[in-house]
């Protein structure tokens, strides 16, 4: 077959081409979102202080999607701060425990990091 016969077999649109299944989620979205969930309710359920201990079940309910949502957010921005800045490539003087430090710096990122 030539050419125009594949082109003649194969004539659809350019917007066929994308494919919209919806909103998708990435693994690593979820991950931080179950982790802000798990922590907002943590955090609601062992306060002590006088004004959670007040709180209704539905202020209580409010405060652990609201920190849900704040929690993901700002673990979002973070995590994409994180993968901006990290290196593609390390050099290092310390051998491979240095390595191996610079690598898990990396993964677990710089906000952990305990200043000296």
């Amino acid at each position: 077959m030539d050419q125009q016969n594949l082109d003649n077999n194969n004539q659809h649109s350019e917007d066929e081409d994308y494919n919209d299944e919806g909103f998708s989620l990435s693994g690593r979205a979820i991950g931080w979102g179950l982790a802000a969930f798990v922590f907002a309710i943590v955090m609601v359920t062992f306060n002590n202080s006088g004004m959670v201990i007040r709180a209704g079940f539905f202020a209580k309910l409010l405060a652990v999607i609201v920190g849900s949502l704040v929690g993901w957010g700002g673990a979002m921005i973070g995590d994409a701060i994180c993968r901006f800045a990290r290196p593609t490539m390390f050099f290092t003087t310390g051998g491979f425990f240095s390595l191996v430090f610079n690598k898990l710096f990396w993964i677990a990122g710089p906000q952990l990091r305990i200043p000296r």
